[in-house]
């Protein structure tokens, strides 16, 4: 789960280091998060004691986290024989409207989904699945259910091909349930659209201008009269070789931040959607360094380290993404990566223990990224 929090924070706008290393805030949650005497997963009391902002700030992250992560699951089983990218929404979006916001004169526009799932496949037509994940912690269901709610209206402003048919995953995570461990509700909305046709071949390796889209969603006529539009998003059919491009390589962007290469990053996506942030000076993360390679079970990494003190113990953590895999993204080759990625699909280890020269758990997922974890010694050898 940390794993897929801190790739969803690789392209996030929310800490000071110019878009560099804003994953390594998922690690605050290392201590957060326990299991209890069944496997489950829950609140440890250090996580239970957080407060104030801190404790919105908590439950935003891990709604964004445990839902992410339950999707991807769930995607991943119902469409086994594709791959599962998962993309923040508002970065997206951004390649194709001017501001967030309807009226350049209002606060941005809050109703947009958080994050986008593609179910994507080499040559072959990929499904896009808006998504919002919300935390709380109260002890009743009925928070859940009036988060869920409101997450809805989230999703619901995204139209991909026909009105009214694009599937949606909204999640709720309950905290502190009454009993037990950590509770998940969560719905999905079923539809025919999403689906963005056949892509051209090479279609992914070429840049996508910015768009200019109207803020407008259209519903069908009804008796040859035409309904009032309303605001958001909807993507014709001749937007979706377009968004496709876009979701990819936006998606490749994040691999890029995770691995800590920020010239791989403006080369995937706009000013719009934040180049400014990874290009020039970028100021060096205490600790952190970029361009480190590892072999962590048996796969040659490259990637970013982080290391930092967990309660007195001194910790390593490192980011990066199989060499070969990222050589492919650094040279612009989506499509390259995409099929190699496909190609490895159920050969990776996943998630275990490496006992070998890293000598901590490890997280290897799909994509070709990896998140490893070590103590280290006191002396730093």
């Amino acid at each position: 789960m940390l794993h897929t929090l801190g790739l969803s924070m690789a392209l996030a706008h929310q800490g000071a280091a110019r878009g560099m290393a804003e994953h390594w805030a998922s690690l605050t949650y290392l201590q957060a998060l326990t299991q209890n005497e069944y496997g489950y997963l829950g609140l440890s009391s250090e996580g239970r004691e957080t407060v104030g902002q801190h404790r919105a700030v908590q439950a935003r992250e891990l709604g964004n986290g445990i839902g992410l992560a339950l999707a991807g699951i769930v995607l991943r089983r119902r469409y086994p024989d594709h791959r599962v990218s998962l993309v923040p929404a508002d970065t997206t979006l951004l390649a194709g409207w001017s501001t967030l916001s309807p009226r350049h004169d209002a606060q941005p526009w809050r109703f947009r989904p958080e994050f986008f799932a593609e179910i994507w496949r080499p040559g072959d037509s990929s499904l896009i699945v808006p998504i919002v994940g919300r935390a709380n912690h109260a002890s009743g269901s009925k928070a859940s259910y009036q988060q869920l709610a409101a997450a809805s209206a989230h999703v619901e402003a995204v139209h991909i091909g026909e009105w009214n048919e694009t599937p949606g995953m909204v999640f709720s995570s309950a905290l502190l349930p009454r009993n037990g461990p950590l509770t998940v509700h969560a719905l999905h909305a079923e539809g025919a659209g999403g689906w963005l046709g056949i892509p051209a071949p090479s279609d992914l390796d070429q840049r996508f201008r910015e768009g200019n889209g109207p803020w407008v969603i259209r519903p069908p006529q009804e008796g040859g009269t035409e309904p009032p539009t309303v605001p958001g998003y909807h993507l014709r059919p001749e937007d979706f070789p377009w968004f496709r491009r876009v979701s990819a390589r936006t998606a490749a962007a994040g691999l890029a931040a995770f691995v800590g290469s920020p010239a791989t990053v403006t080369r995937y996506i706009t000013n719009r959607q934040g180049r400014k942030r990874f290009g020039g000076h970028v100021h060096a993360v205490l600790g952190s360094n970029r361009g480190i390679r590892r072999v962590i079970r048996g796969i040659g990494v490259v990637g970013t380290d982080h290391v930092f003190r967990l309660n007195g113990t001194r910790v390593e953590a490192f980011s990066g993404v199989a060499e070969p895999l990222f050589g492919h993204l650094e040279r612009g080759e989506v499509e390259r990566y995409r099929r190699e990625v496909y190609a490895l699909r159920g050969s990776w280890p996943g998630t275990g223990l490496d006992r070998g020269t890293w000598n901590g758990p490890v997280s290897v997922h799909e994509d070709g990224s990896v998140l490893a974890i070590r103590r280290l010694p006191i002396d730093g050898s």
